[in-house]
């Protein structure tokens, strides 16, 4: 299926969105609408990371617990994680236990302090210019110049488990684009995270 469905509320969403309860919550409260605090993004960029090769309903699924083992997603807080942390991670069931990723988590919190201008301001400098909704999910690409151009810069950078798709999901997530398709109840604001600078 790759039109708009219509829910038992009689609302037309995009086709993923109504699959599970979390789906729909994520769906109309929050995918696609822009994220512009450090923070909050480095929590979008890691639960995409640990997504790859999973469903994303397990990640919704998990999130509480992963916000919980991972110090609420603060940069500063993760980035002082050590051999002892990820050793805690490992064995939290909440969570994902992957070695890598979790490595990768740690390691991206510490890439992300390095960044001059902040997180926020840097993932948004990729974003393209805004563009008609797509009318199905067939329009709906897998990765762009700037998805690939932002894996690029963030992997010279020492960020890890963020490819061109990991990318572009990231950017559908935060609202860098809006996917949602055209005729879904979503609507998303105007676009202002390319100017912000706030941290969480």
């Amino acid at each position: 299926m790759s039109g708009l469905v219509i829910g038992p509320d009689g609302l037309a969403r995009c086709p993923w969105g109504v699959s599970a309860s979390e789906y729909v919550a994520y769906h109309d409260t929050e995918w696609g609408r822009p994220v512009r605090t450090d923070d909050g993004l480095y929590e979008r960029l890691t639960l995409e990371a640990f997504q790859s090769g999973l469903s994303w309903l397990t990640i919704l699924r998990k999130r509480e617990a992963f916000r919980s083992a991972f110090a609420g997603f603060a940069i500063e807080k993760v980035a002082a994680f050590g051999p002892a942390d990820v050793e805690r991670l490992l064995a939290d069931p909440g969570i994902v236990r992957n070695r890598s990723k979790i490595e990768a988590a740690i390691a991206n919190a510490r890439a992300a302090l390095d960044l001059p201008e902040g997180l926020a301001a840097h993932l948004w400098s990729f974003a393209p210019a805004a563009r008609a909704r797509p009318r199905s999910t067939l329009d709906v690409p897998a990765t762009t110049p700037e998805s690939t151009a932002m894996a690029k810069d963030l992997k010279r950078r020492g960020f890890r488990f963020v490819g061109p798709t990991t990318a572009y999901a990231l950017m559908q997530a935060v609202g860098m684009v809006d996917d949602h398709l055209e005729g879904c109840h979503v609507t998303v604001g105007p676009d202002s995270g390319r100017r912000s600078r706030r941290r969480s």
